[in-house]
């Protein structure tokens, strides 16, 4: 028998589009699983469309909630001052410029 694709699934889903296919299903990482609603997919193994006996276990993954999980980028907040946009503003000095752009020598 073939493995559904279970990814972008809701746990409760994926659990019954498991037990349709006759395959069992187990998230290592989440002890609470058999409770787990509404937690999505993003990851399986077996990968979809393998073949497998019937009764196999396949393993899946979830996405961690707000504050959930390990690592992950962090707050997202503007850089104050922003920098400036537009790139080098120039490359040689301006006519009547006070501030003297010297080169290395």
């Amino acid at each position: 028998m073939r493995v559904p694709k279970l990814v972008g699934l809701m746990a409760m889903d994926a659990r019954e589009e498991a037990k349709s296919h006759g395959l069992l299903l187990d998230a290592p990482d989440r002890p609470d699983f058999p409770l787990v609603v509404v937690d999505y997919v993003v990851r399986q193994y077996p990968h979809p469309g393998a073949e497998v006996p019937r009764d196999s276990m396949v393993y899946v993954w979830f996405e961690f909630g707000e504050g959930g999980g390990e690592g992950g980028g962090g707050v997202r907040e503007p850089r104050v001052p922003r920098p400036p946009s537009g790139g080098p503003q120039r490359e040689l000095d301006e006519p009547g410029d006070p501030y003297v752009v010297v080169s290395p020598a």
